[in-house]
């Protein structure tokens, strides 16, 4: 009863003292309470985020999924690790599969309908952490997820919305999706339910990945693509693997600094920022928050990173991505020499320095051991590819847009790629999600990820110097009003509603266009000064987050 009156008491950003916290931040109601209850039961972590995850997969289906792919960072028994679940390229794809005659990208293939999916990495992904650090039962982990299928949940206001956006734009551009048939129905009002979901779910309840990629969601898949002339077959669904790897990690400002390391960019660009910004420590010193002097110098850092990042980042598997030159002392001094201070660095001048999408969704956990899991999926676009597996009842991604279609030409998100991320069978595309875990000594202090596409790497960047340099709680820092840029389109900086008109004249007269363009949906858990845990979602979002 005490921990129920507990947990009834801290929503909503929130802090509690207690001797043993733990907390979840979550993309909306259903996920956080079944990730709660996990806890509460005497799961650990990765128990929770497991449950998230499959929950997500029916009350988020903009971007939770089994569809689709992700990374999960892991802080356990004081030991880090790092489960790499990103879709990967069929066997049939090759580098030029989107160009036109004439060379030119198809910009809607890898975009929308059945050439658009990646070999969907999630449920094996779960299924990863929870044999090596999961502690509950498969099936009692996944339970909450079937029952909210089978027996429905009522939509969020905006969920309804998106979904009814969504299916006008089926309606008017199919491109071959099949979203409409299977969400039109959607009402706020109104239990949603998804019998053919469901049923998935039990079946890869009760057999796990085996079903999902050799058994019969797998052959659900491969005859749905056969009759559409898609890409995927069973060969490609049985060598689907996921990969244990190193998190990228760096000492900050007294922190030990934990992210996702290559096929994400997100973890490299976000430490090699953090580093710059500590070598220009003198001048961010007394800068106020969001102040155009700040902004432009998260702009300058932003170039830089994002060069690397065009330049040298891909799938490990596939190309020997430099880490260690791009995270050493020396080369982080040298590039942050090249920012300019008073104006505008040269777009065309910023290169890479060595020698040679949106609606994704995160949520963050720690149990009451202090152990932690950061977590970011996608599907990539909001819906992924707009189509549903037939009498699987699951949305399939469109993750193949991450690829570089053709060098130099950007994506949906304007990121621009070269050889590092072109396609190639069975490569996994190169992605921003930053899932990060900030350690004091060996206690976590903050557990923090985005959705967003290319914006993530912005908004976790921004959280962490929010948390440390300005000393804001975990609900003011999610809710401050965050800037993004990244190099391309030239001189454009993206920012929330709130930053002040003098602000926004002074970034204007040094030669920047401003986009007010809300992005990202920070979940958060941090650590205050009293060493007491604090949870926040933003409060533009759907998100509930707990503390008990």
């Amino acid at each position: 009863m005490r921990q129920f009156f507990l947990l009834l008491l801290v929503c909503f950003g929130v802090a509690v003292q207690a001797n043993e916290q733990a907390a979840v931040a979550m993309p909306d109601s259903y996920s956080a309470d079944a990730a709660a209850a996990v806890l509460n039961s005497g799961g650990n972590a990765v128990d929770a985020a497991v449950t998230a995850g499959f929950v997500l997969a029916v009350t988020l289906p903009e971007a939770g999924n089994i569809g689709g792919g992700g990374f999960m960072l892991i802080r356990q028994d004081g030991k880090t690790d790092f489960v790499d679940y990103r879709e990967k390229a069929p066997l049939r794809a090759h580098k030029d599969m989107y160009l036109d005659e004439q060379g030119n990208v198809v910009t809607e293939k890898p975009l929308y309908g059945i050439l658009a999916s990646g070999v969907p990495g999630s449920v094996m992904g779960m299924w990863e952490a929870h044999q090596k650090y999961g502690s509950k039962p498969w099936q009692e982990l996944l339970a909450p997820a079937i029952r909210l299928a089978e027996q429905g949940f009522l939509p969020h206001e905006k969920l309804v919305r998106y979904t009814q956006n969504y299916v006008k734009k089926v309606k008017e551009a199919r491109h071959g999706r099949n979203f409409d048939q299977y969400f039109a129905g959607m009402q706020s009002d109104k239990l949603f339910k998804q019998p053919e979901l469901a049923a998935t779910l039990k079946r890869i309840a009760s057999e796990g990945p085996k079903d999902f990629y050799q058994g019969k969601t797998a052959q659900l898949l491969v005859d749905f693509m056969r009759q559409r002339g898609g890409l995927i077959n069973m060969q490609d669904m049985a060598k689907y693997q996921a990969v244990w790897r190193q998190p990228i990690s760096a000492d900050w400002q007294g922190y030990q600094v934990l992210s996702a390391p290559p096929p994400s960019s997100g973890g490299l660009v976000l430490v090699q920022m953090l580093k710059m910004q500590a070598v220009l420590a003198e001048q961010f010193k007394g800068l106020g928050h969001n102040s155009a002097q700040y902004i432009h110098l998260l702009a300058e850092l932003a170039k830089l990173g994002f060069a690397d990042r065009a330049e040298y980042m891909g799938d490990p598997d596939f190309y020997q991505v430099p880490i260690a030159p791009l995270l050493a002392d020396a080369y982080i001094a040298k590039r942050a020499k090249q920012v300019n201070p008073a104006a505008i660095s040269v777009t065309e001048e910023v290169k890479p320095g060595l020698k040679e999408s949106e609606d994704t969704t995160h949520y963050s956990v720690v149990d009451k051991w202090g152990n932690a899991v950061s977590t970011t999926t996608t599907i990539n676009l909001s819906f992924g590819s707009g189509v549903v597996v037939e009498g699987a009842g699951f949305l399939l991604n469109n993750e193949m847009d991450d690829f570089s279609a053709k060098p130099g030409v950007p994506n949906f998100f304007g990121a621009v790629g070269k050889e590092a991320n072109e396609i190639a069978p069975q490569k996994r595309m190169l992605s921003s999600m930053t899932p990060t875990i900030l350690l004091k000594g060996d206690k976590v202090e903050m557990v923090t990820g985005s959705p967003g596409g290319t914006t993530i790497i912005s908004s976790v960047f921004q959280s962490i110097l929010n948390r440390v340099l300005y000393d804001m709680s975990a609900q003011q820092l999610v809710d401050a009003p965050r800037v993004h840029h990244q190099l391309l389109p030239k001189d454009v900086i993206r920012h929330h509603t709130g930053l002040s008109d003098e602000v926004q004249a002074k970034l204007t007269s040094m030669g920047y266009s401003l986009n007010n363009q809300r992005f990202g949906d920070l979940q958060v858990i941090s650590r205050n000064s009293s060493g007491v845990l604090e949870a926040a979602s933003e409060t533009s979002g759907r998100g509930k987050s707990i503390v008990f």
